[in-house]
């Protein structure tokens, strides 16, 4: 009965009780025709409960997403297929698919009557201005008599996902200092210094850069042959991203720690471009171990998807980590907030020498609330620091373009914004 009490909508509940109490004034007075309207009110909402309980609200569900990953704004179809998997054929039913807030408005459709084993398709769009991995699902299905006097309510299993990706912004085709010219670039210079332990010899192919001919192996063999370098003819780049919470101010996409996962992500896949091995550095490749390996790039943007804000601690694990990655040599990019003298010269001793190291470095009060208080100032004694080791530093607020940002790194200019 409980159950039963549950599927009444207020109008049923409503015209029990007004049932109950001509029922009880009709017998009271000895109105007849009183006591069947207050059995009649009674009755309806009653019956129509019962009729809400027999129906068969068993379906199979599918539902994909294209694309399944998607970048912050763009916006992904979704396509939701709905089968009877009950005995008898269903009936009208509203439907509501539950989403993440961050996807939009929880998209509501009418699912039509379905024969057993009928199927229908229905396709919506999301969109997400956060990125990270969002929910699609379950799908709540409603039924209601005609007269709104019970309603059943129904969540059918089911769930899947769609990932939003970093916005991705065009940096043009400038390259960090020290690049060098060629496809193998400032790499011989890198060999020198550290060997050249996977260096091995193969036949010539069409195709292949004639500045790689290895000229002893071809004089002995009386063919061209051509050095393949696995390591060293990659051009070696580690990405650093500072994640503490006590040093990003803002909120939102407009916050400094959104800044800087679109700045990472956006330079890596532009080194990725440009040949370069990228080594992603942050909380969650530290404490995996992913760090040591250079990432593709869909690795990479799922990485910087998922990144949180995090503690100084697991910063301090992030420059460890770091450690074996630089001491090799290659480009290091660290994307950093203001930094005490001691973290900056951890953070400063990951260049190596010859080695190219720049440092964006985040203005706390030129984020968030922060940047709209008149004489608000940052500690950003991390900056001599860092150029003191050699580095290329530049401090940046929220309103400078990361293409002009990175336009002043790979030109050699020291800052963009008012250190």
């Amino acid at each position: 009965m409980r159950r039963l009490r549950d599927l009444l909508t207020t109008r049923g509940r409503a015209f029990v009780a007004a049932g109950i109490t001509l029922v009880l004034c009709g017998i009271g007075l000895g109105f007849t025709d009183l006591t069947r309207i207050g059995v009649l009110l009674v009755a309806l909402p009653l019956l129509s409960g019962l009729l809400m309980r027999r129906h068969d609200l068993r379906f199979a569900l599918e539902r994909t997403a294209v694309p399944g990953r998607i970048q912050v704004d763009e916006q992904s179809v979704v396509t939701l297929g709905i089968e009877n998997a009950g005995g008898a054929a269903s009936p009208l039913l509203m439907a509501e698919e539950q989403l993440d807030y961050a996807l939009g408005d929880r998209p509501r459709f009418v699912v039509p009557r379905l024969r057993r084993g009928d199927r229908q398709e229905v396709h919506y769009t999301v969109r997400s201005h956060v990125r990270g991995r969002h929910r699609l699902g379950p799908l709540g299905v409603r039924l209601r008599d005609p007269f709104g006097l019970s309603t059943r309510v129904a969540a059918i299993s089911g769930a899947s996902d769609v990932l939003v990706l970093p916005k991705l912004l065009p940096l043009g085709g400038g390259l960090p200092p020290g690049s060098g010219v060629g496809a193998e670039g400032a790499i011989p210079h890198m060999v020198a210094l550290h060997g050249e332990d996977d260096v091995s010899i193969r036949s010539y192919r069409d195709g292949d850069d004639l500045r790689r001919i290895h000229w002893p192996a071809t004089a002995k063999t009386g063919e061209l042959m051509v050095r393949q370098e696995d390591r060293p003819a990659r051009r070696r780049a580690a990405i650093v991203l500072d994640s503490r919470s006590r040093g990003h101010h803002g909120s939102g996409s407009s916050s400094s720690f959104e800044w800087a996962v679109t700045a990472c992500a956006s330079i890596g896949v532009h080194l990725l471009d440009q040949g370069y091995a990228v080594h992603l550095i942050t909380d969650d490749t530290a404490e995996d171990s992913r760090a040591a390996s250079a990432m593709e790039l869909d690795p990479m943007l799922d990485v910087l998807a998922m990144a949180q804000p995090g503690s100084d601690d697991q910063f301090a694990e992030v420059i460890q980590a770091a450690h074996p990655v630089t001491s090799s040599g290659g480009l290091v990019l660290a994307v950093v907030t203001e930094l005490d003298e001691e973290m900056a010269r951890q953070v400063a001793s990951l260049r190596q020498p010859g080695g190219t190291a720049l440092a964006i470095v985040l203005d706390p009060a030129g984020f968030g609330a922060s940047r709209r208080r008149p004489g608000t100032s940052s500690d950003l004694s991390c900056v001599p620091v860092l150029r003191g080791a050699g580095w290329g530093v530049t401090v940046v607020t929220s309103d400078d373009p990361l293409a002009a940002v990175w336009g002043v790194l790979s030109g050699g200019t020291r800052r963009v914004g008012v250190a």
